[in-house]
């Protein structure tokens, strides 16, 4: 009995062929505490259209990890992400209560 093969191709991950032109992290940054990872992206260097464009970056280090990443290290991440989201919510506050105003 021949097995049957499905229709389905098995594909790459979307990550590998992800080219950018945008502003590069230093060298180094993702392997720094979650403090000093929410500085660095929260730049205007790195991020310049803002810190969701931070939050971006280190989700797509952490999806580009994928199961190589330590849980260690995934764990720091997300606190980074965690620090720049709470910050773009402050600001984002700020701003909805200035508007008031």
């Amino acid at each position: 009995m021949a097995k049957k093969k499905s229709g389905r191709k098995k594909l790459g991950r979307w990550v590998k062929g992800v080219k950018t032109v945008s502003t590069f992290p230093p060298e180094g940054t993702f392997t720094k505490d979650a403090k000093s990872i929410a500085r660095i992206m929260a730049s205007k260097r790195v991020s310049p259209k803002g810190l969701g464009s931070g939050i971006r970056m280190i989700q797509y280090f952490i999806n580009r990890g994928g199961k190589r990443l330590s849980k260690a290290r995934e764990r720091e991440l997300e606190r980074a992400k965690q620090i720049l989201q709470d910050k773009l919510k402050r600001q984002q506050k700020a701003r909805s209560q200035a508007a008031r105003k």
